[in-house]
Order: C-alpha cells, then structure tokens, then sequence
C-alpha cells in the first residue's frame, strides 16, 4: 500500500448515479476512484425507456417532491447534454369511460405544466384525433388527446459521458474491475478490486466509501463486505420491444392499460418503434435478466389496443430488459414502489463512512449526486460548491435548440457525410465528433465500415476514449448500430477488436 494515493472517495458502480457522484465530486476538488465490474452502464442504465421525464404517473402515487424535482430537472439536463437529450411530445390518447376520466388527466397535466419551471418545453394542448396527423395510426375509437412535452435521452451515452467528464477533472475511472473485499481499518476503507479482463487485484485506500451499485447494492453488502440478511432494494423488471416503425409521426404515444399500467411506443432511432415498459417484482440474479414470453405477449396486445395495425411478436427486431433496484418501501405492486431515491450514511465516529444509494432514477440523477454530496461532505469536510447545473457533459458544448445549426456545421467541415450519418455523430458525440472524423476527406479516410454507418475511426475512439471493449459494447451502448449491422458484420467488428486488444 506503500506509495499508493489515498482517495477521498472511493464509488462502487459504473451506473448513472456512480458516474454523476464521480463527476460532481472530482468537479469539487476531491481525489476519487470509481470502480464498475463490467460495462459503464451494462445494467439498470442502458435498460431504461430512455426518457427524461417528470414521470406523469408519479402523481397518482402523491410522489409531488419526486415529480417536482424531476420536472425542474428536464431543461437543466437538456441544456447541459443537447447532443444526447432533445425535446419529444407525447400524445396521450383517451376515451370516453376510460381508465382515467379527462379531469384527472387535465388535472395531472396542469400540475405538470406549472410544477417545475418550464421555459422552452411547450405546454399541454388537447388534441383532435379525427384531424390530427397523430389519430393517423390510431385506432378510430380514439378521437381525443392530450398533448405534452417531455424529454429523450440516450440513456448509455449519458453514463459514459458522465464517467469521461469524470475522469477530465482527475478521478481514476476503473472499467471492468469488480470490488471484491471492502474493509476498515486505521480510519479507512481499503477496497480490493479484481479486474475482469487479466485477473490482476489491486487494493486501494480512501478515507470514504459509496455504494452506488444499483440492482447489485445489497450484493455488494453481502458479498464484498460480508454482511447477512441484507434486504434494503426492490427488483423490479421492466422490458422493452423494438419493431419496425408502426408510425411516421416524430411524436410518441402515451397508452393507458386497463390494469392501471402504461406504456411508451416511441420514435427510435429512425426505422424503429420502441414499446415499453413492463414492471414486475424480480428475485433472480439481475445479470440474468432476459424478456419473458409474458411480457412480450403483454407489451404486444398493449399496443395493439391503441394502434390499428397490431404488434405481433414476429415484428419485434430487437428487446432489452434490466432490473431497477426501487428502495423497498412495502407497496404492495411493483408499478407503486416509489421510484423516489433514498442515501444512507453509516459509520460511527472515528469510522470511515460508507454512503449506500438506493433507488433513483436517470431524471434526477444529477441532483441525487448533489443531495450524495452534502451528505459526503457532512463526513469527510466540504470541498467546492454545487457546480453541474450550469455545466455541459462532453461534447455538449453548443445551445439546447442548436442541433440542426451544429449538424449544418458538421456536414460544412465535411461534406462527404451523408446527413443521416452526421446527425447520428452529433446525437452520439456532439461537438467531439470532429476529433473523431479528425482531417479525413472522404469515407476511405475513416477507415474499414464496419456495417451501418459504423467505421474504423470512431471504433477507435470509443475504445481509446470511451472504455469500450467488446462488438456489444460499441454496437448497443456506445451506439445503436447494432440494429443496422448483420450478425456477420457484427462478428467481424469483435474480431476487429479482440486484434486491437491484443495489439
């Protein structure tokens, strides 16, 4: 241990709220280290249903704090990350008799509406489905509808930039590196990491430990510290669908169920329609999660109570699915279980602290990591100030409502792109998307195409900047080239990279 630094803080996952507590901390001027055991974001933060949102249904549970704060968290993150958040509509069809009468929806939307600041979102409008290109697709029983605002996020890239906006202001980001054993001793904690890829173990010391493990939380309590009867989250499973587009329309739908559930069917990534999500208890081991033929039957007859052309489960191209770890509240239903968070600190004086993140959600993760920091400076003393509101993640550097002017600028400096292919660079990388296509003057210069618009180039960016590793960490979280590319082609990028590895 000799020579070894000692970190302020040591953070144990590789999610959003990790990753955010990461950044803010290292913004602040502690010394940190993060460790996640596989992929940035290979759980609970890529298995989202990739909005940015107040969470409309969190007021029939009176969640007003979450709902609140959520809100008012939308244009700040817009705003911070437009590369990978942009602004979406959502309509939300009802009928006469339905699961909710329109006064509660108008009443829930009001709320939604003047609750948390809004200045460029747009506010609710009620809609006429028999005119409105939306009722298009929609089956003829429904003629009305509201229509608000929201937000999208590339819910992986976020993570990543997160971890790499980390790593810039000084924190020793440890991809692949599972913790292993976590112990006090002499006024600190000292953490032995294990690293996936060589099976090489290092110990690290740090005067304060958290938790951020997500699904794993109470894994992480039994396991690296040894601890029994260790019950403090809530699996939930939630699954998505991919079909081919079902619409042209670039707004999404809002879809009530007659047992009191919703679902999303949403624009994705140009050709698709993503449809989800599904919320039920989970007991086995998150890393096994996989879509069960329940909730593929369900997501499809769902959808296709609303829209005219069914969903059959032979259109589906693609599905995903991930565990949220909920803060074990007793609800009795899985969709009641708060999604609100919840930080723990334990440790009695003279302890080193360990701070244990339950919950939380891909909205209100940046100010989970500021409420995480309050309390880390309670424990081990106050450095810097709450800084991530006004900051931009990498490669966000240019104004919420400049995409176009930004893709404008991208396709000027490199007139060869196809547009399809420089929106998807400044959707993915922003304004770091000319580090990636560097002085190349035509597709040859970007080197071997991979499939899609995947090429050698920004292969080799995401894996000497972003931790990338594997064909499925480039092709389904770095990107979504995954559903553009063959399984061949797909092959031949893991081939690709296992040659640079052992290069």
């Amino acid at each position: 241990m000799s020579g070894q630094p000692i970190y302020d803080l040591f953070v144990i996952g590789g999610g959003i709220n990790g990753c955010g507590i990461a950044r803010d901390a290292a913004g602040r001027g502690y010394s940190v280290a993060l460790a996640e055991m596989n992929d940035f974001a290979s759980g609970t933060s890529s298995g989202a249903t990739k909005l940015i949102h107040g969470g409309l249904r969190y007021l029939e549970h009176y969640e007003f704090r979450l709902v609140r704060e959520a809100l008012m968290e939308r244009e700040v993150l817009w705003a911070m990350a437009p590369h990978v958040i942009w602004p979406l509509r959502f309509v939300l069809p009802f009928q006469k008799g339905g699961i909710r009468p329109a006064w509660l929806i108008r009443l829930g939307l009001f709320l939604y509406d003047n609750l948390g600041g809004r200045k460029l979102l747009p506010a609710t409008k009620t809609l006429d489905l028999r005119r409105d290109p939306a009722g298009k697709p929609l089956k003829p029983v429904f003629s009305k509808a509201f229509e608000y605002s929201d937000g999208w996020v590339d819910d992986a890239r976020m993570v990543v930039l997160n971890a790499r906006d980390a790593q810039i202001r000084g924190a020793n980001i440890l991809s692949r590196a599972r913790v292993v054993s976590a112990h006090r001793e002499d006024g600190y904690w000292l953490v032995t990491t294990k690293s996936q890829r060589d099976g090489s173990v290092v110990t690290h010391k740090a005067r304060m430990l958290v938790n951020a493990a997500g699904p794993w939380v109470d894994q992480v309590l039994a396991g690296a510290f040894g601890r029994n009867n260790v019950h403090n989250v809530r699996l939930v499973q939630g699954s998505h669908i991919i079909v081919r587009k079902k619409f042209t329309d670039p707004r999404a739908y809002f879809f009530q169920n007659p047992d009191n559930r919703i679902i999303f069917a949403i624009p994705y990534e140009g050709e698709f329609t993503l449809i989800g999500t599904t919320d039920r208890d989970y007991t086995e081991d998150p890393k096994d999660v996989r879509i069960s033929p329940e909730e593929v039957n369900y997501l499809c007859d769902a959808a296709s109570e609303y829209f005219q052309e069914p969903v059959r489960p032979d259109d589906i191209v693609w599905s995903y699915s991930a565990v949220r770890p909920l803060f074990d509240d007793g609800a009795s239903k899985a969709q009641e279980a708060t999604r609100d968070y919840v930080l723990k600190v334990e440790g009695t004086a003279g302890d080193a602290p360990l701070l244990n993140v339950f919950g939380g959600k891909l909205t209100t993760y940046r100010r989970l990591a500021e409420h995480a920091l309050e309390k880390i400076g309670e424990s081990i003393g106050e450095k810097g100030t709450p800084w991530t509101a006004g900051s931009r993640l990498p490669g966000g550097d240019f104004a919420a409502t400049a995409f176009e002017v930004t893709v404008a600028d991208l396709l000027k400096a490199y007139p060869f792109l196809e547009r399809g292919h420089a929106e998807r660079l400044i959707r993915c990388y922003g304004t770091d998307s000319k580090s990636i296509l560097g002085k190349a003057r035509s597709n040859a210069d970007l080197g071997r195409r991979f499939g899609g618009t995947l090429y050698e180039a920004e292969v080799r960016w995401l894996v000497e900047q972003e931790w990338a590793v594997t064909a499925e960490d480039v092709l389904w979280r770095r990107t979504k080239q995954g559903l553009f590319l063959t399984p061949e082609e797909a092959k031949g990028l893991d081939a690709y990279l296992g040659m640079l590895a052992a290069a």
